[in-house]
């Protein structure tokens, strides 16, 4: 009887995974090692590949190509204002709680976009975006359309320091950058994943094979949400300041994602990590040529649709066969060897 073994990893899996644990320690030792300028630029990282792989989540696994996933953003840095000046709450808490508000409000939100199908599905989840940015600009108590700004009283009692403050706010981006992306590579890999994964590929033969898609699709939408609208806060936590133009920003918190996600590439969990090293290689090289910046951005968008339509990460994988996180189980069969009776 022949043995066999589901190995479900590889020796590059094993040793990419050794580098991001490492890479994940040297960035939550941010603050020993880089200055100010450089825990800015490391925190905006972390804050935009948390985005494109949550987005990446929702289009590339569950089919859900929103373009108002920027409506919980803005709603997260708006309940850190609302917690801490309406309430007079510490300013570091409020992540969590817009994170658990961010769900809460997503329940409702997606039982009314899910009756919407493909473009209108993503026209649905734009105009929540633009209906979540007028409330904002009625709210006279957070400064209505103009913004405001967080009081010195709750910036004090962050830190007395702006040294330690912008250390603590470093320091909580981190840990829930890598708790996000570390959940949903752990999802990946459990049964809901295999579920994503078929639904990714073929969606009406997953519903024919008994996957709940509706109900899976609803939770993704509500986990991904959460994410955001906990992002959203954090990074008003660190610009101590907000409007609803710039919490609801199209360009900023969704356009520049889906960009991310689709030159790294959709449905690969590689793909958000390589899209946004290319997205601030060149935003740190080219983002002074003004519009020229954003024409090059555009004319590589096309281009890698073209001529690589899996992303730069898909197209390493497709001509080297290297997967440096695999999802999925592979059969290893034993290596026949020679009987010497049989000689």
């Amino acid at each position: 009887m022949t043995s066999f073994a589901i190995s479900r990893s590889t020796r590059e899996s094993r040793i990419a995974l050794a580098l991001m644990g490492l890479l994940c320690l040297a960035m939550l030792a941010g603050p020993l090692w880089l200055d100010r300028n450089g825990l800015r630029l490391a925190s905006e990282f972390l804050i935009y590949l948390t985005l494109a792989s949550l987005w990446n989540l929702l289009a590339g696994y569950a089919g859900l190509a929103s373009v108002g996933q920027h409506a919980y953003v803005g709603l997260g840095g708006y309940l850190l204002f609302g917690w801490t000046i309406l309430l007079g709450l510490p300013p570091l808490l409020a992540a969590p709680v817009a994170g658990l508000v961010g769900a809460l409000v997503a329940l409702p939100v997606s039982a009314l976009v899910f009756r919407l199908k493909g473009a209108y599905f993503a026209i649905g989840t734009w105009v929540v975006a633009e209906v979540f940015m007028l409330l904002a600009a009625q709210v006279s108590s957070l400064g209505g359309g103009s913004g405001v700004s967080l009081p010195i009283a709750a910036v004090r009692a962050i830190a007395d320091t702006r040294d330690m403050r912008e250390r603590l706010v470093y320091w909580e981006t981190a840990l829930v950058a890598i708790g996000l992306i570390g959940a949903m590579y752990v999802l990946l890999r459990s049964r809901w994943g295999l579920a994503l994964q078929a639904i990714r590929d073929a969606e009406p033969a997953a519903s024919a094979c008994g996957v709940e898609v509706a109900a899976i699709k609803r939770r993704v939408y509500v986990f991904a949400s959460a994410g955001a609208a906990m992002l959203g806060a954090l990074v008003f936590l660190a610009k101590l300041r907000i409007s609803p133009s710039a919490a609801f920003s199209v360009n900023d918190w969704t356009a520049f994602v889906i960009f991310i996600t689709v030159i790294g590439g959709i449905g690969r969990v590689e793909g958000p990590l390589v899209g946004t090293i290319v997205y601030f290689a060149l935003r740190e090289t080219l983002s002074h040529l003004g519009p020229v910046y954003l024409i090059v951005m555009g004319a590589i968008a096309v281009a890698v649709m073209l001529f690589a339509p899996s992303g730069l990460a898909g197209m390493l994988a497709q001509r080297t066969g290297l997967q440096v996180f695999p999802l999925g189980r592979r059969l290893t069969l034993p290596v026949p060897q020679d009987n010497p009776a049989q000689k």
